[in-house]
C-alpha cells in the first residue's frame, strides 16, 4: 500500500452526464498504482444508508449531509473518496467543501439533451412525463458550480481524456504523485 494522504474528490452534474463513469475509470487506475480508494456512488448509496429518503430538497440535502460524514471519516483516515452525487445546490457544495476539507470538485458538464439521449434508466423520460417530481434539470434546478476545480465536458471529451484530466489536476494538487 502507498504513504497517501486522504481527500475527497467530489463529482458533481445533472443525472447521466458521466460522472460515475469518469469516477470507476478513475477508480481502476488508482487501484491499480496501490491506492486506497473507495467510490461513493448515488445510486448505490440510495439503496442502503439513504434509502429512507426521497428527491424533495429536504431530502437531498439529509442525504447529501449524510453522505459527507462519510467521505470525511475515510478522508480523515487516509483513504481516497470518488464521489458522485448530482448535489445540485450550490450552497450544500460549498458546506461539503468546507466541511471534508482535503477537497477537490469536479464539475461534470454536459447539456441536458444530451443527458436525457443517455438516459438508460428512463428517468428523464418519466420526469418530461411528469412521473417523477423534483428532477434535476427539469423540474428541479442544478446550480452550476460558481468556482470548481475543475471542469470536465463531457459531451466533447472521451472518457479517458476526462480522467486523464483528473489525474493530472490531482498531481497538480498534490493529493497523489
Amino acid at each position: 500500500m502507498k504513504d497517501q494522504k486522504g481527500f475527497t474528490a467530489w463529482f458533481t452534474g445533472l443525472p447521466c452526464c458521466g460522472k460515475t463513469t469518469i469516477a470507476k475509470k478513475l477508480y481502476e487506475i488508482l487501484k491499480k498504482h496501490g491506492y486506497k480508494v473507495e467510490h461513493l456512488d448515488g445510486d448505490i448509496l440510495r439503496k442502503d444508508l439513504t434509502s429512507d429518503l426521497g428527491f424533495s430538497k429536504k431530502d437531498r440535502e439529509e442525504n447529501l449531509k449524510r453522505v459527507t460524514f462519510v467521505a470525511k471519516l475515510l478522508t480523515r483516515n487516509n483513504v481516497i473518496v470518488l464521489a458522485t452525487f448530482v448535489s445540485p445546490y450550490e450552497k450544500r457544495r460549498q458546506k461539503i467543501r468546507k466541511e471534508i476539507n482535503k477537497f477537490i470538485e469536479i464539475y461534470v458538464k454536459c447539456p441536458v439533451e444530451i443527458c436525457i439521449k443517455r438516459d438508460v434508466k428512463g428517468m428523464y423520460k418519466k420526469a418530461l412525463a411528469g412521473k417523477i417530481k423534483d428532477f434535476t434539470g427539469i423540474n428541479d434546478p442544478y446550480e452550476e458550480p460558481i468556482n470548481p476545480d475543475l471542469v470536465i465536458k463531457s459531451d466533447t471529451e472521451t472518457v479517458e481524456e476526462s480522467v486523464e484530466k483528473v489525474l493530472k489536476k490531482l498531481k497538480e494538487q498534490g493529493f497523489i504523485s
